[in-house]
Parts: structure tokens; sequence; C-alpha cells
């Protein structure tokens, strides 16, 4: 019998697989080193076949290796794999589990990132890395200056204006050591604004020649970030059977708790992409606040549904939208029609 299916356990130096027929029936336990196990795989497995890993770092790299060889690759969530680890865990069942997890009917898969997919995301995640240490190193400020009786203003830009004067000021109290210091923290702070002004370029550049992208940036609430974001997370939205899905996937649906037969709904369930979340969470935010007098039908829409809920049901249900109708204008590549916006389902 030929192997038709494998599970791969990759890590860092040592890679486990387990290699089953088409009854299911084991054909193949192995374990290579990081440079030898691809041929291995070349050499024990028939071109066609289908190879499963979880999707976790590197998994993407390995993945389209794997196709450029003529494989078909399926790569799952780790708390799919899970529920089919048996007794105690190590590389060896890790990798048994993956392959009887990959064959299930109707297991959810992770869809492959290109490179340029890649590319845009890792921009992505720098940039919001930096915004956080950026709010660190101003949190850090404001905390230390106000040791010495001085109170920061609000707001990151009213800091960087208090702190020349802060350092000018020869009767504020604050002794010589002091001033390098905060001399050093300012120069931080000018280095990290520095940073993400470059990577938020690269991503704007990028957007403006990406068609997907520029497309997104026609919807309600989504700027050249939001749609650079969506853009590298739905690729060519292949990998979502429907709008609802992709939703889904950035946590922007409800949490189910039903049972005897009766549906109760949660709070949204803040799975999934919390980068892109957050985005299309604020841009929806301020369409809601901005959309007083005008007579679109997406405005009538969501300015009824927060005169019924809270402003933030409101918020999170055109996140929600937006999501949807941005895997649409995707997957279809067509174009937004404002006339059809509060229709989306």
């Amino acid at each position: 019998m030929s192997i038709s299916r494998v599970g791969v356990d990759i890590a860092k130096s040592v890679f486990h697989v387990h290699g089953v027929d088409r009854h299911d029936q084991i054909e193949w336990r192995g374990k290579y080193s990081r440079s030898k196990w691809l041929d291995a795989i070349v050499k024990r497995v028939p071109t066609g076949a289908e190879i499963g890993m979880e999707a976790c770092a590197s998994a993407h790299h390995w993945a389209r290796a794997l196709q450029a060889r003529g494989y078909h690759v399926k790569l799952i969530a780790a708390q799919f794999v899970k529920p089919y680890v048996k007794s105690n865990k190590n590389d060896r069942l890790d990798a048994e589990a993956i392959c009887e997890a990959m064959g299930r009917p109707h297991m959810r898969f992770v869809a492959v990132k290109s490179v340029a997919q890649q590319d845009v995301q890792a921009a992505h995640r720098i940039r919001s890395e930096l915004v956080q240490q950026r709010t660190a190193k101003a949190n850090q400020i404001r905390g230390l200056i106000g040791e010495y009786g001085l109170v920061a203003p609000t707001g990151i830009g009213q800091l960087r204006a208090a702190l020349p004067r802060w350092l000018e000021d020869a009767e504020n109290g604050l002794t010589d050591d002091f001033r390098v210091l905060l001399a050093g923290l300012a120069e931080d702070l000018r280095h990290l604004d520095d940073r993400i002004t470059l990577v938020t370029e690269r991503i704007e550049r990028h957007a403006q020649t990406d068609p997907v992208a520029k497309r997104l940036m026609t919807l309600r609430g989504v700027g050249t970030l939001t749609a650079s974001a969506l853009a590298g997370a739905l690729g060519d939205a292949q990998a979502f059977k429907c709008g609802r899905d992709f939703a889904a996937s950035l946590g922007l649906t409800p949490r189910q708790h039903s049972t005897g037969g009766r549906d109760r709904l949660l709070g949204i369930s803040k799975r999934g992409d919390s980068y892109l979340r957050t985005l299309l969470t604020h841009g929806a935010r301020a369409v809601l606040r901005y959309s007083e007098g005008k007579e679109d039908s997406l405005s009538h829409w969501v300015r009824r549904l927060a005169e019924r809920k809270h402003a933030n049901v409101a918020v999170i249900a055109l996140a929600n939208k937006t999501a949807r109708i941005a895997w649409a204008i995707t997957r279809h590549d067509s174009t937004y029609d404002p006339a059809l916006a509060a229709q989306a389902a």
C-alpha cells in the first residue's frame, strides 16, 4: 500500500512523521533532522498525497516547499489537533494526532500564506509592537516625572511638546542627574516615533499598489492600514466559505452556550486576529460617530441599530458587516456598492 496521508510534527531541529495508507493503516513512522526530512518525504510519499502540519512557526514556509514538490498541504490549528493526542504528549504522538485530525471530513484548515502575505503581516506586527513600546515609554515618562511634582498633559502629542519645556526649565525642581535620564527617554520616544513612521509609510505604499487593498479602501471605516491588513489576512479569500466564516475567524461573532433546545448567545468570541478586529472596531466606531446627517443606506442602518441597542453593540455589528463585505469584495473580485451595504449578510 502506498502512503496517502502524512502528519508531520515540525520543530526547530527534529521532525517526526506519521504516514498511513488509504485504509488508515500505519505505513511509516520516522524521525528526521531539519535538513533531511523533506528528502525523506519525497522518497517515501507519492506526489499528490496529503501532508498535514500544525499552523505554527515556520509552517507556511514548509507548506510552500511541499506544495512546490507536488503535495497537497493541510495546516490545522493546534486546538483542533489536541483532542486527537492519545495519552501522554510527545512528538511522535503529535505527528499521529495531526495525521488523524487531517483525515476528519469536517475539519477546518488554515490557508497557506504566500510570501507577499507574510511580508504584509510582518509589517503590521512590527508596527503594532512599536506602538506598544511607544505607549509603554510614554507611560514610563509620565510616572517618573510625576515623582518630581510635574503632571504630564493628556495625549502623546502633548507629552512630546512638554518634554523640551521640562528640560529647559531650570526652576521646575528637576535635578541635573534626572535631566540626563529624561533627555535619554525623550530620545527613545523620538526614535520610536521615527520607526513607526517608516513602517507606516511602507504599509501605505504597498496598499496603494495592491489592487485588493485599493478596492477595500472604498469601504466605510476602512483606511490604509485596515485595508492592507485585510488584504494580507484574506489573500484570495478562498480559505473561507462565506463572509460569516471570515468574521468568525476575527472573533466578531457571538459565543454560543446552548443546551436543551434553548439557544443562548453571549458576547463576541474575541477569538482569532485581535489586531485586525481592533482596526475594524475602531473604523466602525468612527463611522457611527459621523453618521449623523448622512443619507446613505449604511448610515441609516447603523443609526437605527444604535437607537435600539447600546452604541457598542452597533459598532461591533458594523465591524462584523464590514468584514463580511470585505470577504465578498475579495472573493468575487468586485467593487463596493453602497446601495447594497445595508443588506449585506
